[in-house]
């Protein structure tokens, strides 16, 4: 919704404030113009990724419009499933969770905590490093180790489809300029034209610049930021799994685990200490 707003904006901005200085809005729809900056565009996005690269693109793009999922709600139900896990190994052993981790769509623990259960990333993430800790045959360091590795291998695919938006963003303004180029040369091949004929003719051309630069700064470049930002935000949920289960692989007690977890989790989203507390309690009941 914010994203849709945003846009209004910058139009409403743009259009009003030219209006507003006695231009005519029909002069600056020039369907032309748009046609060659979009495809080519377009064309050099295909040129420049592979398939994988596209794929990710174009699935990405939904999620733009969507609002965020890691609200603070959401980081107590992670922390409450991290501290119900965690409470049953320390009481039970380590073997007690392998059949949640096995299958945790038919697990009492996780299947209680669906906004978990509906993110397939951070589910495997948790069940992938439960499994090791099950195993016995890795310790604390060479977990946090290939929790590293794989939370920069996340990283690195998530940037991917923000580097394909952001390079098309910083295309457009050449493109303009190419499209006010190709405006100027049919200009000057109608040089026999009337003055007032000439001016329109122009004035077109100079419209290539103008949406090329708007498409950049005000729409495409905009959605790359906010893309990597919610990227960012899915990593954070892997630090806070990551520092929890190391505190616990260390020998602290669940209560306390769930506590350096929450430490990790940013300001906005951060439940204070009581409401972890007030939470973990909740469960404790159950």
């Amino acid at each position: 919704m914010l994203v849709i707003f945003g846009f209004i904006v910058v139009m409403a901005s743009v259009l009003g404030g030219f209006a507003l200085q006695g231009g005519h809005l029909a002069a600056l729809f020039q369907p032309t113009e748009l046609l060659i900056i979009g495809g080519a565009a377009l064309g050099a996005f295909f040129v420049a990724n592979d398939g994988k690269a596209i794929r990710a693109t174009l699935n990405s793009i939904p999620t733009l419009f969507q609002t965020s999922r890691y609200t603070k709600g959401m980081y107590m139900d992670l922390m409450s499933l991290m501290f119900e896990l965690l409470t049953k190994v320390r009481k039970e052993g380590l073997m007690s969770v392998e059949g949640d981790v096995d299958d945790p769509y038919d697990s009492p623990i996780f299947t209680r905590y669906p906004r978990i259960m509906e993110d397939g990333h951070i589910l495997e993430f948790i069940t992938d490093y439960l499994r090791l800790m099950i195993s016995g045959n890795m310790d604390a360091f060479q977990i946090e180790n290939l929790m590293d590795n794989e939370i920069e291998t996340h990283h690195e695919d998530a940037e991917l489809p923000v580097n394909t938006i952001q390079s098309m963003a910083e295309a457009m303004p050449a493109f303009g300029i190419v499209a006010a180029v190709v405006g100027v040369v049919h200009t000057m091949a109608s040089v026999g034209l009337p003055p007032s004929e000439l001016g329109v003719l122009i004035a077109g051309a100079l419209v290539g610049t103008f949406i090329g630069i708007l498409l950049s700064y005000g729409f495409v470049g905009p959605l790359a930021q906010l893309l990597r930002r919610k990227h960012m935000e899915q990593a954070k949920m892997y630090q806070c799994v990551k520092v929890t289960l190391l505190a616990s692989l260390n020998g602290y007690a669940p209560a306390l685990s769930v506590e350096f977890g929450r430490k990790v989790i940013s300001a906005t989203e951060r439940p204070s200490f009581l409401e972890l507390d007030k939470q973990v309690r909740t469960v404790k009941v159950k």
